[in-house]
This record gives structure tokens, C-alpha cells and sequence, in this order.
């Protein structure tokens, strides 16, 4: 069963300095938080959705490319997510969000990175456009560490834009930080902080689930209901298509080909500052 009892919650939670990661976000543009959605209610969400990864690959609903080739895919957990949503709510992570960055109250959408075995490193990349900043409130389901893929950020990133030459000729990489993450912790985060996955050279699915708030078009009074509340597996920056599957394998082969693409794109334009 998924604890979700509003006072368990709270007994397990830290307390949240405020004002001290207020500055640590502005600062650096993220902030940890240690040891803040319990360990039982998450190990029955990565069991849960492991069942469900399994029974999917073998369903209608699975594909092919996608994101499954390079090991990254996107999930919506949806009810597996309540328990955490609930904690979240309880022990002050919401209302430091939006302490953080102000956002709708309404603008929110619960998602997963489910990193698979074997998967390679991703581009290095923000989420969205830098005009459209959102939150992002990420759980680690399970310990994450430089085996399975802890997340890879570059701290101070989010203060300013950068077209994708500019990143690479600056090699603004070079301060990146890997950020392994125990069971129950969460990671705060700007949309807009540089940042990628990392191989998973466990035998074991890792998944990340990520909160996000204040992302243009969401309207959701509830997350984790939407279409259900039922789990579904989504693709993760490729697409399903031939072209798209030849474009996956050729990026994983060789990813120096989609370095250049994207610097050679970067070079005109503005890319990835606005949406226009």
C-alpha cells in the first residue's frame, strides 16, 4: 500500500530552510533536499512501475525507437505518483517551490525519466525555451549514483542564455556536477539549468520522477489523474517514425553528429531562447 497519510508525511520530513535554498537556487540553480519522501512508499512505486515496463514491452501500446535505443524514455506514473505528491504537499516542498519560482497553481504535470539499462549519455540540453522558465521537482524512486545514471548538471547555467556554440566553444561543460541522489531525495531545479542523463550500467530500470510547475499550456487539477491515472510509457526526444528511428540509431552510433547539427543549427537564430 502507498503511505499517504498526511502526518506520516510530515514526521519524516526535514525542515526546509527557506532563505538558505532560495539563495543556493538563485546561486547555483539547484537545491537537494535529503531524505524527504520515505523509502517504503517509493520502493513500491519502482516495483510497480518496473511490472509495468515489463507488461508494456509485451502490449500493443509499445513501439519502437522513441527513445528506447539510446535508453531514455518518458513515463507518466500517474496514481503511482499520489503517495508522493502527497509528501511533497505535506512537508513544505510545494510551498517552497513556489518560493523558488512563483507558478499557476494549476500548471502542473507529474512525469518520470525512465532510464533503462544499457542507456547512453543525452546532449546536453535546458528543458523548454529560456523565455518560458518552469519548475522542476525531481524524486530519486531508488539510490542514484554514477552507475545507474545521476543526473549530470552545469551549475550557474540558468542565469544567462546560451545558443549551442556558445556552450560548446565556451566549453561551459567543464564545471558540470554529477548529482547522485539517495532513495527519497529530491531535486529542485529552473527549466532552464543545462543538463543531461547518463548511461545506466545497472541490469535495473532507473527511474527519476519529476514534477514540473508552471509549464506553458498545463492546467491540471489533479497530475496524477490525468487520462486515468493510468501508467503510460512515452517517447523521449526521438520519434517512432523510420526517419526517426535511423535518426536515434545514428545519434547513439556516432554522437558527434548531432553535435555538429546542433551547432551548425545554433549558428542562426535563436534556438531554444523563445518559441518564435
Amino acid at each position: 500500500m502507498l503511505q499517504t497519510n498526511s502526518e506520516a508525511s510530515k514526521a519524516t520530513s526535514p525542515r526546509i530552510d527557506t532563505a538558505e535554498m532560495k539563495r543556493r537556487f538563485e546561486e547555483d540553480g539547484y537545491v537537494v533536499l535529503r531524505n524527504l519522501v520515505p523509502r517504503p512508499l517509493l520502493e513500491d512505486v519502482a516495483l510497480r512501475l518496473s511490472d509495468e515496463f515489463n507488461a508494456w514491452k509485451k502490449g500493443t501500446e509499445s513501439f519502437e525507437g522513441g527513445g528506447l535505443m539510446s535508453g531514455h524514455l518518458n513515463c507518466f506514473p500517474g496514481e503511482l505518483a499520489r503517495g508522493v505528491m502527497d509528501t511533497l504537499r505535506d512537508s513544505g516542498t510545494l510551498a517552497l517551490g513556489q518560493e523558488l519560482l512563483p507558478t499557476p497553481p494549476k500548471a502542473a504535470r507529474i512525469g518520470c525519466n525512465f532510464n533503462l539499462p544499457g542507456s547512453v549519455a543525452q546532449h546536453w540540453h535546458m528543458d523548454g525555451a529560456f523565455l518560458k522558465s518552469f519548475l522542476i521537482i525531481n524524486v530519486a524512486v531508488v539510490d542514484t549514483d554514477l552507475v545507474n545514471g545521476a543526473i549530470d548538471v552545469v551549475p550557474k547555467t540558468h542565469k544567462r542564455f546560451y545558443k549551442f556554440w556558445e556552450f560548446a566553444m565556451q566549453r561551459v561543460d567543464k564545471d558540470a556536477a554529477r548529482l547522485p541522489l539517495s532513495q527519497g531525495d529530491v531535486l529542485i531545479r529552473p527549466s532552464t539549468l543545462w543538463h543531461r542523463g547518463m548511461p545506466n550500467y545497472s541490469g535495473k530500470p532507473r527511474p527519476m520522477l519529476a514534477l514540473t510547475l508552471g509549464e506553458e499550456g498545463v492546467e491540471n487539477e489533479d497530475p496524477c489523474s490525468v487520462a486515468g491515472g493510468r501508467v503510460q510509457f512515452q517517447t523521449n526526444w526521438f520519434t517512432t517514425s523510420l526517419m526517426g528511428r535511423l535518426r536515434e540509431r545514428t545519434t547513439v552510433m556516432a554522437p558527434i553528429t548531432y553535435s555538429a547539427y546542433r551547432f551548425a543549427r545554433s549558428l542562426v537564430g535563436n534556438k531554444g531562447y523563445a518559441s518564435f
